[in-house]
């Protein structure tokens, strides 16, 4: 009862702050607002101690148990965050703006691979991780202008209109394959069945294909697995199709050898992957 009657003087004060500063032609500073306020709480918390709590995160808070259950719920669903075993850590979408700013991280596939991948197949490598129903990605290498500037003006893709997407979904449990294509079949049909067409050469091969821009880009991708075989990323490889299309067999090969001979690192703990 304190705390709320505090809560109410402290928002009283800043209405009145504000309502003066208007009086006298100046510009109100910024107010606090309770649920933002409490949304970049969670996210600090879990910053700087990953692997944090529900329960960790209410006491931190001071809020309704429910509260804190809606605003979580909320973050995962949008990839803000991810859950492992009851604990809470950073999701993909967080790396995607790192990656939309110019910067890069990586968690199990260092930027390294990247270059290394990048060295041989002469194209551009993107790294994406699976964030709600989309593909975003988190970190890249040797990406031309168009790759580039499709990377960093628009994180997150549809799975199934992706490369990277198609060949993530392809690798996981058919119970959660079936229920996202379930899911998506009302709003996206031809997706649905253009992506059940291909599936089976897609499990065949290992790598999943698109072709974009009236046919002028092209892109293969391929699942990357964690130490219990999880499917947990995807990299793909795109540029212009006249140059990646005649050698799509020799990358393909390169793309797969390179991902199986990556030493299975322990995932970083703020890492969503």
């Amino acid at each position: 009862m304190m705390a709320h009657r505090y809560e109410q003087d402290v928002l009283k004060l800043a209405e009145d702050g504000e309502q003066a500063a208007l009086a006298k032609g100046a510009k109100a500073p910024p107010q606090p607002h309770r649920t933002v306020d409490r949304v970049t709480r969670i996210l600090e918390e879990v910053v700087y101690k990953p692997g944090v709590t529900f329960a960790e995160l209410v006491r931190a808070l001071g809020a309704a148990k429910s509260s804190v259950h809606g605003f979580m719920q909320g973050l995962l669903a949008n990839g803000w965050l991810y859950e492992d075993q009851g604990r809470y850590y950073l999701g993909p979408a967080v790396y995607g703006l790192t990656l939309a700013s110019g910067q890069i991280r990586a968690g199990l596939v260092t930027h390294a691979d990247l270059e290394a991948l990048h060295a041989e197949g002469g194209t551009a490598v993107f790294l994406g991780v699976q964030a709600g129903d989309h593909l975003v990605y988190v970190a890249e290498t040797g990406s031309d202008s168009v790759a580039d500037f499709e990377a960093r003006s628009n994180i997150r893709r549809p799975m199934l209109a992706t490369a990277g997407g198609k060949a993530l979904l392809a690798a996981k449990p058919p119970a959660a394959r079936e229920a996202f294509l379930r899911r998506k079949h009302t709003d996206d049909a031809d997706l649905v069945d253009a992506f059940l067409d291909e599936y089976d050469e897609i499990c065949r091969t290992g790598v999943a294909r698109n072709v974009t821009r009236r046919g002028a880009r092209f892109a293969i991708a391929a699942a990357v697995r964690n130490r219990s075989d999880e499917a947990v990323a995807a990299i793909t490889l795109v540029g212009p199709a006249a140059n990646l299309k005649p050698r799509e067999k020799k990358l393909s090969k390169v793309l797969l050898h390179h991902i199986s001979a990556w030493p299975k690192r322990p995932v970083a703990p703020r890492e969503a992957i």
